[in-house]
């Protein structure tokens, strides 16, 4: 491992990338370097959720997800949110989807001469790309869903159980935005031993069986996930509503009732191809909540592949990192 530099604490990117676009806070990078770009790549645009900083995708050298996708020959965008501004909670989920992500879609379409452009959407960010694909499918070439909650009311789910106690008007008309310091809070709380006491023990474990050199590099890994964890975004008022009362605990996306302005999101709608990935040791989205998705894809559209890993494990453990990226680039080529 090199220096502190190569790992991802201040939410620069390991991975060189520049910004092509930006509408308000949200921006639109490429990774890569410009020898990567010639030639003919597929593109594959990056929807990564609200609740969570994309950091994770590009923690450091040797752990990056979006490394290992330019490895594997693809042409790599990613949509950063950035924070809501505070005068701003009126945001709602039409304007995160038929606003940013429309335009993403348009700017790589366009730059790129492509039709259509295929989308991997994570975690929550793939639930915001299966309501796009849904609505726009003549954009979308192909659809990968990754670690992506489709059925918000499995018994498994934790965070479903969560939300049902929850007065959602109540907290967004009286806060506007949502701190994210309080979704951190929530995170933590639904394994309060693994996420506050057993990582810890678990850390000192394992830098007691290392060499001094793989030491180093675990102990930076640990305090880059770490800074990651607690630096959660704030939630635009309205769109956190939205997804709330109308995935978690109304579950109408598999209702067909889910709306996005004053449209109906059909899944039926999805006439691309689907790869949906998702990991077996998940307690944030269970696998159950996930592979509903395959009832609205016609068997010959659909795929899917299961990783022995938990929801973060997907994009730091060496395992998914072998994994996933391959799998994903051998699906859209």
């Amino acid at each position: 491992m090199g220096s502190a530099a190569a790992v991802n604490l201040n939410d620069e990117s390991v991975t060189e990338r520049s910004c092509v676009a930006q509408w308000d806070e949200c921006r639109l990078f490429r990774y890569g370097a410009e020898d990567h770009h010639r030639g003919a790549k597929p593109p594959l645009l990056l929807v990564y959720a609200l609740v969570n900083k994309p950091v994770i995708l590009d923690l450091m050298e040797g752990v990056s997800t979006i490394a290992r996708l330019l490895e594997e020959g693809l042409d790599v965008y990613l949509l950063e949110w950035g924070d809501p501004p505070v005068e701003a909670p009126g945001l709602s989920l039409e304007d995160y989807i038929n606003g940013y992500i429309d335009q993403a879609v348009d700017y790589v379409r366009e730059s790129r001469n492509e039709a259509d452009v295929s989308l991997m959407g994570i975690c929550q960010g793939g639930t915001l790309s299966l309501c796009y694909a849904a609505l726009h499918p003549e954009k979308v070439a192909g659809l990968v869903t990754v670690v992506t909650p489709v059925d918000f009311q499995t018994p498994d789910n934790l965070l479903s159980h969560w939300s049902q106690l929850l007065d959602i008007d109540l907290l967004v008309d009286s806060m506007g935005n949502i701190p994210g310091v309080m979704l951190t809070s929530v995170f933590k709380s639904l394994q309060p031993g693994r996420l506050l006491l057993e990582k810890y023990l678990d850390l000192a474990d394992s830098l007691d069986r290392l060499d001094e050199g793989k030491r180093r590099q675990r102990a930076m890994m640990f305090l880059a996930m770490e800074r990651w964890i607690v630096d959660s975004p704030d939630q635009a008022g309205e769109a956190f509503r939205g997804f709330i009362k109308g995935c978690y605990q109304q579950n109408l996306l598999v209702k067909g009732r889910f709306r996005v302005g004053d449209k109906a999101v059909d899944l039926a709608n999805l006439s691309m191809p689907v790869l949906n990935i998702f990991a077996t040791q998940d307690h944030l989205v269970p696998p159950s909540a996930s592979r509903v998705l395959e009832g609205f894809v016609p068997a010959s559209d659909y795929r899917e592949l299961e990783v022995d890993t938990g929801h973060i494990g997907m994009f730091v453990g060496s395992k998914a990192l072998r994994e996933m990226p391959t799998a994903v680039a051998s699906w859209l080529q």
